[in-house]
């Protein structure tokens, strides 16, 4: 009965792959190969969903090893967010903690990503329910938020450029939460242009300035994590930036980092740090590292901010 309750949770919470579709979802199709690869970084977020929903324990999660290297780190985003989910809407648990701590360590950057596509779908005051302990990294949540946003609500957020005020974490003054959902919306931006440099280019350029540092870092990250460009649309990428080239940089980092940390480093993950960092991804990620060393403690200006910032001096 266990089993069939798990089974039925699952058919119940998990969304329908076409959800994830180019065409469902009204995006730009530069080409047919392309479309295949950013439909399948979808699908295979969907798959370490449903994992998370029906596992029976931790360790029913590891099955995620078996798809292929390029899109797991997306299943173990869809099972961080598949655990959230039911750490929010559930009493006790902690079964995203246990993730963290877990099977989902070596994935912890698209974790955290992945949780904030939990907030989107729990009421605000259930999002304290969900660890998201890490005070550097809690960020990529409302990046994550900022995601879900952009890809669901594409016309609102991305070709209306609307504004939606959240107000977590509480214990930072200031406005930067809507700076990291920005970086999340840039990361978005990239599947809605399909990969495609000049329109991705083009979304950005209708935001008012003032959000185009964010959004370009995202960008950089998702260009480097999910590819879909060859050498030559990089590099035009990277020209399109201009002067937020170091923000696209910096975004490159986080996504070699990421993939290094998680063991899932590609050909792709060389070519896109080789064009907007001028280095290796093993360099990329170093960087990224030593600029975490003795940070200060949150303020006026997020310790996270000042991460980014840091990063960014090294490419202006």
């Amino acid at each position: 009965m266990a089993g069939m309750w798990r089974t039925l949770r699952a058919n119940l919470m998990t969304p329908d792959t076409a959800e994830t579709t180019m065409s469902r979802r009204g995006f730009h199709v530069k080409d047919e190969a392309t479309r295949r690869r950013l439909e399948s970084v979808g699908a295979s977020f969907l798959t370490g969903f449903r994992a998370a929903v029906e596992a029976r324990d931790d360790a029913d999660i590891e099955r995620l090893e078996l798809i292929e290297r390029q899109f797991r780190g997306f299943a173990y985003e869809g099972a961080a967010m598949g655990y959230a989910i039911l750490d929010g809407v559930a009493l006790g648990g902690d079964r995203t903690g246990r993730f963290l701590t877990g099977f989902g360590a070596p994935h912890v950057y698209m974790a955290y990503v992945g949780i904030g596509w939990a907030y989107a779908k729990l009421p605000r005051w259930r999002w304290r329910a969900v660890q998201a302990p890490d005070p550097l990294l809690r960020w990529l949540v409302l990046d994550g938020l900022g995601f879900h946003r952009a890809y669901f609500e594409t016309d609102r957020f991305v070709r209306r450029q609307e504004i939606k005020a959240v107000a977590w974490p509480s214990d930072v003054p200031g406005d930067y939460p809507a700076h990291a959902i920005d970086q999340g919306i840039g990361r978005a931006s990239w599947f809605v242009a399909g990969a495609d440099p000049d329109v991705a280019a083009e979304l950005i350029s209708r935001f008012d300035e003032s959000r185009h540092g964010d959004l370009w870092s995202g960008m950089g990250l998702a260009a480097t994590y999910a590819g879909g460009a060859d050498p030559d649309e990089l590099k035009k990428l990277y020209v399109h930036a201009g002067r937020y080239r170091p923000q696209l940089a910096q975004g490159a980092t986080f996504a070699a980092q990421a993939r290094l940390h998680a063991g899932l480093a590609t050909e792709h993950t060389h070519l896109a740090t080789g064009v907007f960092c001028g280095c290796t991804p093993q360099e990329a990620a170093t960087l990224t590292e030593r600029e975490r060393d003795a940070l200060p403690a949150d303020g006026a200006v997020p310790a996270y901010e000042i991460w980014r910032q840091r990063i960014q001096a090294h490419f202006a």
